[in-house]
C-alpha cells in the first residue's frame, strides 16, 4: 500500500474516531440539517457566528467516516475564520473535488486537501462535501 494512502486512511480513521468538532455549540447562531440519503448520513451542522467571523462550530449525527471526518476537517479550517473565508474555502473544496484548483488552493485546504482522491469514487464524493454543502447551504440563508 503506498505511503500516501496509508497516510490518506490515517488521517480519516482520527478524525472520525476522535472527532475535535462532534459536539453541540453553546450559543450556535445558525444550524442546518444535512443528509445524504444515498448512503444515510444525517448530520446537524451548527455554527456560532458573531461580527461575520466563525467562532465556533460542531456538528452531531451518525454517518461513514468519509463524511464524519470530512466535517470535523472543515471545522478545523473555518473556526477563527470570516464568513467570507469559510465560503471561500467551501468553494475551493467543491471545486477540489471535481478536480480542478490550483496548488495554492489545494494547500490552503490543509488537511481536506487529501480528500482531493474522493473525486476518482463518484459514491464517496456525496459522503465528503455533506458537511461543506451544508455550510455553504446554510451561509447562503443566512444572507437572505
Amino acid at each position: 500500500m503506498p505511503a500516501n494512502n496509508t497516510f490518506y486512511n490515517e488521517i480519516i480513521t482520527d478524525h472520525n474516531i476522535h472527532p475535535v468538532h462532534k459536539k453541540k455549540i453553546e450559543g450556535a447562531n445558525l444550524s442546518l440539517e444535512g443528509v445524504n440519503p444515498s448512503c444515510g448520513d444525517d448530520i446537524t451542522l451548527s455554527l456560532k457566528v458573531e461580527n461575520g467571523e466563525v467562532v465556533d462550530g460542531g456538528f452531531e449525527g451518525d454517518g461513514c467516516a468519509i463524511s464524519q471526518a470530512s466535517a470535523d476537517m472543515m471545522l478545523d479550517l473555518i473556526i477563527g475564520r470570516s464568513v467570507d473565508e469559510a465560503k471561500r474555502l467551501g468553494e475551493i473544496f467543491h471545486r477540489m473535488i471535481t478536480g480542478s484548483i490550483t496548488e495554492e488552493e489545494h494547500e490552503e485546504l490543509e488537511e481536506a486537501g487529501i480528500l482531493q482522491d474522493i473525486a476518482h469514487m463518484p459514491a464517496r464524493t456525496k459522503c465528503a462535501v455533506l458537511g461543506w454543502h451544508t455550510m455553504d447551504e446554510m451561509l447562503k440563508e443566512d444572507e437572505a
